[in-house]
């Protein structure tokens, strides 16, 4: 894992976060996309203890308020599962 330029002083407050798609591209514009998103958002809040208090998914980007014991390794698990299935989904 590299270096976060993020400090993360209060793990378990609630954040606001954003994540983007590289280089913008519109890629929650079909529903297999964006339901990937939300069951990856469904296990961590079932198996991670997270907890999500507002979320928005637009074309490119989105954003959402959540905290978690550790919102740092939440949201790398999130990162890396969703940029996996989105990849596979972008393939087929």
């Amino acid at each position: 894992m590299g270096i976060s330029r993020y400090k993360i002083y209060e793990p378990t407050h609630p954040h606001f976060l954003t994540c983007t798609i590289l280089h913008w591209l519109p890629l929650f514009t079909n529903k297999e996309s964006v339901q990937i998103v939300i069951d990856s958002f469904k296990h961590l809040q079932e198996n991670d203890n997270l907890s999500i208090f507002v979320y928005v998914i637009l074309e490119n980007h989105l954003y959402l308020v959540a905290s978690s014991d550790a919102i740092g390794k939440s949201m790398q698990k999130f990162k890396s599962y969703n940029a996996y299935r989105l990849l596979e989904l972008l393939k087929e």
